[in-house]
């Protein structure tokens, strides 16, 4: 048994064929079907059972790939950890972002990473903020701009800046005219919000609660553009993030009070084992700059 034959089991657990794990694995078909009958006579466990033509882990195997999964992932932590003492610079770095944060940010800090760490290969994941929890949790990613708060105990992070909230309005709105707001003056008002798996959606919800306003159950937005020019249409107003606060047409952004001002902090997170703690210390300065 080695870290190879237990790569191959762990690739047809994740894609349930032989064919498309061998193909993964760039091993032949027939090569791949043999290891994995050998480690299952080696182990004395049937993992996989065969089912018209497809692979299903039995009962019995659940636990052996979860084993499987764990001593894959580590050996590759133990390459890139031993590349990394080498070279900091010689692994991509995969960096993972949110919908909400991603187009506004990324534009404005990609030019003085590029400036400042020309060497490094920077591969950008935009996913909602519990996949790439997940993903990070899961060593598929290698950090996260997230916001807080995040419970994991396995993870580290950096607090980098707060991006305060705006109320985004028609410009006839009654709340279009006011200076400065605060929560209580949401009290009684509807607000357009994004759909599931939206931290900024969560964020919302929980300021709907304390200033008694209430969300749109006829309409969840897909991202922030779609809720601004609902907005800038007439359709209802919303919070968008000073950071997207971006020039609209028949559009109002009002900013809170500091002393009553919600805003939602950005942080980077990563995973306490990484093995990129020079690159991660260089993207937290370069962040922490806008």
């Amino acid at each position: 048994m080695n870290i190879r034959d237990l790569s191959y089991l762990v690739a047809v657990a994740d894609t349930g064929s032989v064919a498309r794990a061998a193909e993964q694995c760039h091993v032949g078909q027939p090569t791949l079907s043999i290891q994995i009958k050998k480690l299952e006579a080696y182990l004395g466990v049937t993992v996989f059972e065969r089912v018209q033509r497809r692979l299903r882990i039995s009962e019995a195997g659940k636990p052996i790939i979860a084993i499987a999964r764990h001593i894959v992932a580590e050996s590759e932590r133990l390459r890139q950890t031993a590349r990394s003492l080498a070279d900091p610079f010689a692994l991509p770095f995969r960096l993972g972002v949110f919908p909400t944060l991603a187009p506004y940010l990324l534009p404005r800090v990609m030019p003085e990473i590029s400036r400042t760490l020309p060497q490094l290969s920077l591969r950008l994941i935009e996913e909602k903020s519990p996949v790439l929890t997940e993903q990070l949790l899961q060593g598929q990613i290698d950090a996260i701009l997230t916001s807080l708060p995040i419970h994991h105990n396995d993870v580290e992070m950096s607090h980098l800046f707060d991006d305060p909230f705006l109320l985004a309005c028609p410009a006839e709105h009654p709340l279009a005219k006011h200076k400065q707001l605060t929560r209580a003056d949401l009290d009684g008002q509807t607000l357009l919000l994004l759909e599931d798996g939206h931290c900024m959606r969560d964020q919302a919800l929980e300021l709907c609660s304390v200033s008694h306003a209430r969300e749109d159950d006829e309409f969840r937005a897909t991202s922030l553009e779609t809720l601004r020019h609902m907005v800038a249409a007439g359709t209802g107003i919303t919070l968008i993030p000073q950071i997207a606060a971006l020039p609209t047409p028949n559009l109002v952004y009002v900013p809170f009070r500091p002393s009553d001002r919600p805003v939602r902090p950005i942080a980077l997170a990563w995973r306490k084992s990484s093995a990129h703690r020079m690159v991660i210390d260089d993207l937290v300065a370069i962040f922490k700059k806008i």
